[in-house]
């Protein structure tokens, strides 16, 4: 009887329950670092499939693109005795080296914060802070002031409206990714929301990586640091001594 009720209300409940998934594109899912890389920029695009008639809710898009997280100390710097010392240290678990969240419309009017609680959507909510050790009375300052200093250096991004969304079923954006990028996996995500709730989700990722000699050179930094450090001496030397040769070639001509 119980698997009877139970199969009945998820007949019942069916067509409540959202219809709609997410169909992604993307301009590029690799990223290749070479000498000559200034940045690049991500076209994000996708359709709505759905398999009822589209609703007469307006639907709206988020996307996000999350580089690795890493664990980051925090200090704040106090002039004590007239020497400049750590008066206030604040260790966050985990913060992506990168995150941009492009939208169809400003994140507070579009988005529930129980959603970006679940979700971690915004740019604070996708930095973990909690539970982090500190060593002082106010570890939000410090959250803030990291998102602050990311973004203007463009490594966090807010792009409310960004998304443009045609016929309630085509999305597309663009996301600049800027040149210092950590290698890694980048974690994109599409929500589709109604009425400030998320009613579906896509999840992929782009890869990027350092490529030829700046690969080479990374891994050997890694992995024999000796070799690296030898290697590195031994080029400067070589350069000093080249340009110095050929300063001296200059004047007695």
């Amino acid at each position: 009887m119980r698997r009877f009720l139970t199969l009945l209300f998820l007949l019942i409940a069916a067509p409540l329950c959202a219809q709609e998934d997410v169909v992604l594109g993307l301009s590029q899912d690799r990223v290749r670092i070479t000498a000559s890389f200034d940045g690049s920029e991500i076209l994000v695009f996708g359709a709505v499939k759905r398999e009822s008639p589209i609703s007469d809710v307006p639907l709206d898009v988020i996307v996000t693109l999350a580089g690795p997280t890493e664990r980051l100390t925090l200090h704040k710097k106090d002039r004590i005795v007239g020497i400049w010392i750590n008066s206030e240290t604040v260790t966050i678990k985990a913060a992506p080296s990168f995150y941009a969240v492009a939208s169809t419309g400003p994140l507070d009017a579009i988005l529930r914060r129980t959603e970006d609680l679940r979700h971690s959507v915004t740019v604070p909510r996708a930095i973990r802070s909690v539970g982090a050790s500190s060593v002082t009375d106010n570890p939000a300052a410090f959250t803030n002031a990291l998102i602050r200093i990311r973004e203007n250096a463009g490594v966090y991004q807010s792009l409310e409206g960004a998304v443009q969304l045609d016929q309630q079923t085509l999305f597309r954006t663009r996301i600049s990714m800027p040149a210092n990028l950590t290698e890694g996996q980048y974690n994109t995500r599409v929500f589709l929301l109604r009425e400030g709730h998320v009613v579906s989700r896509f999840d992929t990722a782009i890869d990027v990586r350092k490529v030829g000699l700046e690969r080479w050179l990374y891994l050997l930094s890694q992995n024999q640091p000796l070799i690296y450090g030898i290697l590195s001496l031994s080029i400067a030397i070589a350069a000093g001594w080249l340009a110095s040769a050929l300063f001296r070639a200059i004047r007695q001509g």
